[in-house]
């Protein structure tokens, strides 16, 4: 499961033209909302965006992100870029800062809705790597201006995103229920979240809520938070963020709740401060004790009003009450190649299914199940490896030209 983590980013504002939009808006002139579609890999959320009349391009939408960011380097060869400067970048992860450029004068659009004039910050590495993690062309990232122009409506189970002008959006009782939203240096923090770590005590959160970050809950464990290990953990690369690995551990809490709506037994990533929380200490990190990502948000119809200080949540019925699993295999898979379908193993867990099984780090997934690496997506393969205990996994495997069987069942770890 992928998550990512990365810190605000601002660019300035250019000196407007009096007979120009500037801006989010919609191409229709009395359009008052717009419906886009989108899909979702590795829980996590893309939309298709032109640039300059180009190529349609894969962005990931993220609450937390201020700026258009152009993830990979190859498209400085495609987009006719128009630099102004150079940006060094803080986030997560085990380096200091990630290098960038603002391009600006950029038009973007997104079916209905269009943006004129804005900037984009192209990394002059591709630091994130997000194509192999999610088995498609990624291009970028962006959210934090779309959540602030309009109010926005995500629909997991039809897979569509509803921008509406805040004006003209009725709230109604039936959209779900309404909690308080804070938004501080871009991010949106929700405070109607606790925990329960071996006692019935639940504990107050304020955690930021992520559609950027793959994970299920994150929890900072830094010296002066309460909150702490579970017993049982298992150490793991939690992903990436700008700067580079997020290191720490998974583990299980007992209870968790966010309004109304309590969960059982959710799978939380505790990265270490070193690679996360002593990043942040500009965004008021000792005040957030986390964040909320896409295996939990995935399980509801959000509805954010930036403007108005307020999140919409419902429950999905097909997904609210699904179980929280992590991987029971312990191989990393990536996917590589020019399509990107091709599927190789990156690396193997000590002590796992995989390992006993006899599965190596540089193996390329054949089949998988009976099912030709052709007809996979990285979706297929994450699912099957976090299906349930117990279930059987038959692998072929491209070995140093050779081919090679396997079969082990899938084990808990946590």
């Amino acid at each position: 499961m992928l998550c990512l983590f990365w810190g605000g980013l601002h660019t300035y504002a250019q000196k407007k033209e009096p007979s120009t939009k500037f801006g989010f808006y919609f191409k229709g002139k009395h359009q008052k909302s717009a419906r886009i579609p989108f899909e979702l890999y590795a829980n996590l959320i893309v939309i298709k965006i032109r640039i300059d009349k180009g190529d349609t391009l894969n962005f990931i939408l993220d609450t937390g992100v201020s700026s258009f960011i152009l993830t990979d380097p190859t498209l400085t060869r495609k987009i006719k870029l128009n630099y102004t400067r150079s940006v060094n970048i803080r986030g997560a992860g085990d380096q200091q800062y990630v290098t960038g450029r603002v391009s600006v004068g950029h038009s973007l659009s997104l079916g209905f809705v269009q943006i004129d004039h804005t900037s984009l910050v192209a990394l002059d590495q591709d630091i994130l790597q997000l194509s192999e993690y999610m088995g498609i062309p990624v291009h970028g990232i962006f959210g934090h201006e779309l959540f602030e122009r309009f109010v926005v409506n995500i629909d997991f189970s039809a897979k569509q995103i509803t921008l509406t002008e805040p004006q003209y959006y009725k709230e109604k009782k039936r959209f779900g229920t309404k909690y308080p939203l804070v938004v501080t240096q871009s991010k949106p923090y929700i405070e109607v979240t606790a925990i329960a770590q071996k006692s019935e005590i639940y504990q107050p959160l304020r955690l930021v809520i992520d559609t950027g970050a793959g994970h299920a809950l994150m929890l900072n464990t830094s010296e002066n938070s309460s909150i702490v290990l579970p017993d049982k953990t298992i150490r793991a690369n939690l992903g990436k963020g700008l700067n580079g690995s997020i290191d720490g551990h998974i583990g299980r809490v007992e209870k968790f709740k966010m309004g109304k709506f309590e969960f059982k037994d959710i799978i939380a990533s505790f990265p270490d401060s070193l690679s996360f929380g002593s990043k942040f200490t500009y965004d008021s990190t000792a005040s957030r004790q986390g964040s909320i990502g896409g295996e939990l948000l995935r399980r509801f119809v959000l509805t954010f009003n930036y403007r108005e200080g307020y999140l919409i949540l419902k429950p999905l019925a097909a997904r609210y009450k699904e179980t929280f699993e992590h991987d029971m295999s312990g191989m990393e898979v990536r996917a590589r190649g020019t399509n990107l379908d091709e599927y190789h193993v990156t690396y193997i867990a000590p002590g796992s299914q995989a390992e006993k099984a006899g599965v190596e780090v540089g193996d390329q997934i054949m089949f998988l199940n009976n099912k030709n690496f052709k007809n996979l997506t990285i979706n297929d393969i994450y699912n099957q490896l976090s299906k349930k205990q117990g279930h059987g996994i038959e692998l072929f495997l491209r070995r140093r030209g050779e081919l090679k069987y396997v079969y082990f069942k899938l084990k808990r770890v946590i």
